[in-house]
């Protein structure tokens, strides 16, 4: 499963698991993997604090504009899991199969440290690579996964391209319900 958006782990284990902090058990179902979805964009919804996907057109992926989504490769989801992210989404996004690539644990090239981060317990390695860029990461293997689209109108985007480090600074706490804001 592929949660696209850079879903953060606290709001897929609220959405999952009722709780941003769930049970260490709860934790450990799943495992998540920094991965690119390449031929797709990530855009802001009008009005939302959340973004939408959508497929690269042809004509646009000659452009200047980022033809790739950072995302998290989510490993461990039961059909119950997947059910609730279903509902959560709503009508607004369809599931559709993809090809992702994960990337590499090299973020510090010399010696492949990733001191600081987490790829199993949904720490800040998203966090990095979404501020360093993709195109500092090396790419591995391509994966079948399942993403969520946005089919509710291109109207409903905005041009920009929606922000993850704006929305943790802004908006993260009240989608966790929690006053923290150290992610």
């Amino acid at each position: 499963m592929y949660t696209g958006t850079l879903m953060a782990p606290q709001i897929l284990h609220r959405v999952i698991h009722g709780r941003a902090d769930p049970e260490p058990w709860q934790k450990a179902t799943l495992s998540f993997q920094p991965a690119i979805l390449h031929g797709y964009q990530r855009h802001r919804v009008r009005g939302a604090d959340y973004p939408g996907i959508i497929p690269v057109s042809a004509s646009e992926s000659g452009s200047n504009t980022r033809t790739s989504v950072l995302g998290t490769l989510v490993s461990g989801l039961t059909d119950g899991d997947v059910h609730r992210l279903d509902l959560f989404e709503g009508s607004e996004y369809i599931r559709e199969g993809v090809k992702v690539r994960t990337l590499k644990d090299a973020l510090d090239q010399g010696n492949g440290s990733m001191e600081g981060t987490s790829n199993t317990s949904g720490g800040n390695l998203c966090d990095v690579l979404d501020a360093a860029g993709a195109e500092f990461v090396d790419e591995a293997e391509e994966v079948d996964a399942v993403t969520y689209v946005w089919v509710a109108g291109n109207e409903r985007l905005e041009s920009l391209e929606w922000d993850f480090e704006t929305f943790k600074r802004d908006k993260m706490a009240w989608w966790v319900e929690s006053d923290e804001r150290d992610w």
